[in-house]
This record gives C-alpha cells, sequence and structure tokens, in this order.
C-alpha cells in the first residue's frame, strides 16, 4: 500500500472565511478523484482544527501500487484541482511511503 500525504498552509493574505472556504473546495474537488482512479484506496482531505500543528489542511490518501499514484497525479481531475490548490495555498510538504 502507498500512501501519500501532502501538507499545506493557506495563504496568509486569506481571512478565516476564504480559508474555510478554500479548504471545503479543496475537498469538493480532490476526494471525488478516488472515484476515477483504478487503484485509489481512499482520498482524504483534512482541515487543521488543533492549535499543536503547524499546517493547515492535509491530503490523506492511500493506493494499491505506485502506478496508482502515478496515474493519479496525472488525472485531468487531479491537474485541474491543483490550479485551485495552489492558488490558495503555499509551503507545501509531501510524503509518499510504502507499507
Amino acid at each position: 500500500m502507498v500512501h501519500h500525504i501532502v501538507m499545506w498552509n493557506f495563504l496568509d493574505s486569506l481571512s478565516r472565511e476564504e480559508k474555510n472556504e478554500a479548504g471545503a473546495r479543496m475537498k469538493e474537488l480532490l476526494e471525488p478523484i478516488g472515484e476515477l482512479v483504478e487503484g485509489a484506496v481512499s482520498i482524504r482531505v483534512v482541515v487543521n482544527e488543533l492549535d499543536s500543528s503547524n499546517r493547515d489542511i492535509a491530503l490523506v490518501s492511500q493506493f494499491e501500487t505506485v502506478e496508482a499514484l502515478k496515474a493519479y497525479q496525472v488525472h485531468p481531475a487531479h491537474v485541474e484541482a491543483g490550479k485551485f490548490v495552489r492558488s490558495v495555498t503555499q509551503n507545501r510538504s509531501c510524503m509518499d511511503y510504502i507499507v
């Protein structure tokens, strides 16, 4: 199983309301892609709710294989979602690992 975790902070220029709206939109755009990509096990967007975190939002996903992860990354729905994500976030961090 391949785990793919991406974390971001929202742009400092966004208001609290805009950050909430951006997080909801990211969920709307990214989570359904799991049903479009063969080998995607789960795709979940999580908005930070604790002061102990240093990232605002995360994408937590699992794929059956590295090839399935690669297919997700180039899928047209993911590419399109990425345009929005990049417009509202900064400081991207990513970790992929196999269990």
